[in-house]
């Protein structure tokens, strides 16, 4: 063990006055050091722990019982990814007036897409059609970011018109404040679509439609009117419509009344609606027979107003066959003008020495016309309908399957079991109009015409066409012998019903009758049987408010 020393010097426990202010007291000189108590260590210890478990606590909460709410927080604050819902592109008609567009800022709009909104013409709603806006679900999250064409052309040129969402990332801090946006991807807006379709004209043939087809207590109606050189439709009108503006909102009201509508608002009557011609197919009958050379069109067939067929199993109860009136003798020109239903019973089945096309040949030349298949109208007509045959009759009368002469002239005016769409009509009277191209109908302006050349004479058309223009000047459609502009016309009559309680009324026609440019098809649907206003009121009533409003489509170019 050392010795301490046992010398103790004067500095070590005195303080020198005199040099005290030379001490740098910061660096602890001059001062006498005393130890720290053991309290202030215990004390010391205390906070020292108590800090630990209040850091352990809160790592506690933060990662064992909120880690994974907050580690999703984090993430989704730290980057957010947000859709930009593309602008829809316009429809516009043929003239450049509005159909369809974008408009932000309404009652119903949001500052996250633009409200699409529809014009005020009536008349082209099944054309235009309508969309589903975007929507979110309960949470907040969109389940659908995009307008969905729903109808018409919406629908069926939706890949155009519906353009490219954009994209947003945005960066927040951990207490939600944006630190930077930017827009990875621009929306881009969807494509004009430029409609062939006139919507003043559209609303005028609409309005004839709706006036006439209430004042016969019709069910519906529904025109077209087609170039018959492009196939391009100028109107294309179902009576009654819905209203676009109400169903792309989700106007609930106006959709529980159109779905208890029986009149069937949503059916589209011009493409898809299936309807018994009746006498309209006399024009392609008259064509047929000759082109077949069954006649020629200087043959008469005598009317007396019914045609009788001998019962060789029962002479007493021959098979009658009625004709509208007493037509006396006429030839192909005169049947198509007054509509004899003789002459085309003996033309389409035979009777006595008059040989007849048969159902095999008119099935080919209904077909060949374009009658009893989809009009091919992309997007929109996929209706088919029905031709006659003895084959049909089999399959959907197995009870009476047998094909009997009368079915055959029954079909040869356009009844028995025919069904086509008004939209078929108009391609046949446009064949028939140009000579014998069958159009590819197109809601397109400005269209490339597409077709096919149908196998028959010319002749055989011109002889049509002539008849129908004589129905027109002296017939029995004086109704739209017009000054202003000279039409070539066939009405239609066929009968419905179980017993023949209803009818439709039709009219064919085309104009100017010299140089052909437009072609047209109109419908009154289920009208009460012996109802005497029918096609010729409708198209009467159109031609003058086409002369007054819209002269330029008249007159050929």
């Amino acid at each position: 063990m050392k010795e301490r020393s046992p010398e103790i010097f004067p500095d070590e426990i005195l303080l020198d006055s005199e040099n005290s202010a030379k001490f740098d007291r910061d660096q602890f000189e001059g001062r006498i050091e005393k130890p720290l108590s053991p309290g202030r260590f215990a004390g010391a210890a205390a906070v020292l722990v108590l800090l630990g478990l209040l850091l352990l606590a809160r790592a506690s909460d933060l990662q064992l019982l909120q880690g994974t709410a907050y580690a999703k927080q984090a993430r989704e604050n730290q980057l957010e990814q947000t859709t930009i819902i593309a602008d829809r592109g316009t429809i516009v008609d043929r003239t450049g007036r509005p159909l369809a567009w974008n408009e932000r800022g309404g009652a119903t709009s949001t500052d996250e897409f633009a409200q699409r909104v529809y014009s005020d013409y009536q008349g082209v709603s099944h054309v235009v059609g309508y969309v589903k806006p975007p929507a979110k679900d309960s949470a907040g999250f969109y389940f659908r970011n995009t307008f969905l064409g729903v109808d018409g052309a919406e629908k069926a040129f939706d890949t155009t018109l519906a353009g490219q969402n954009g994209l947003t990332l945005t960066e927040t801090d951990a207490r939600g404040k944006v630190v930077s946006e930017s827009k990875v991807t621009p929306p881009q807006a969807g494509g004009k679509l430029t409609l062939s379709v006139d919507a003043r004209v559209s609303q005028g043939l609409y309005s004839v439609l709706a006036t006439r087809a209430t004042d016969a207590h019709a069910t519906g109606a529904a025109g077209v009117v087609m170039d018959v050189r492009t196939g391009e439709l100028l109107a294309l009108t179902s009576f009654p419509e819905y209203s676009s503006t109400a169903l792309s909102g989700g106007n609930s009201a106006s959709i529980a009344a159109y779905n208890a509508d029986k009149r069937l608002p949503f059916l589209n009557r011009a493409t898809d609606g299936l309807y018994a011609p009746g006498s309209i197919v006399k024009p392609l009958m008259a064509a047929a027979a000759i082109n077949e050379k069954v006649i020629d069109e200087y043959t008469k067939i005598l009317s007396t107003g019914k045609l009788v067929l001998p019962n060789p199993y029962n002479p007493d109860q021959p098979s009658i066959f009625k004709d509208w009136r007493v037509n006396g003798w006429v030839d192909a020109r005169d049947a198509i003008a007054v509509s004899c239903d003789v002459y085309f019973y003996e033309v389409g089945g035979g009777f006595q020495n008059q040989p007849g096309l048969g159902i095999s040949r008119i099935d080919d030349y209904l077909q060949r016309f374009g009658l009893g298949h989809d009009a091919g109208l992309s997007g929109f007509s996929e209706v088919g309908g029905t031709i006659p045959t003895p084959e049909w009759k089999a399959e959907n009368f197995p009870d009476d399957p047998t094909w009997r002469i009368g079915d055959t002239y029954h079909t040869a005016i356009g009844q028995y079991g025919t069904l086509i769409t008004p939209l078929q009509a108009v391609r046949m009277a446009a064949t028939i109009a140009n000579g014998g191209t069958l159009l590819t109908p197109t809601l397109v302006a400005s269209s490339t015409p597409q077709g096919t050349t149908v196998s028959i004479d010319a002749h055989a058309l011109q002889v049509a066409r002539e008849g129908m223009r004589q129905g027109v000047t002296v017939g029995i459609a004086t109704a739209i012998n017009f000054p202003f502009v000279h039409v070539a016309a066939k009405t239609g009559t066929a009968q419905i019903g179980l017993h023949n309680e209803a009818q439709n009324a039709w009219m064919i026609g085309f104009w100017p009758y010299e140089n052909p440019h437009y072609a047209y098809a109109v419908v009154l649907e289920h009208l009460p049987a012996g109802t005497t206003i029918g096609g010729s009121a409708v198209m009467s009533d159109f031609f003058t408010w086409l002369n007054a409003n819209a002269p330029q489509y008249l007159f050929a170019d």
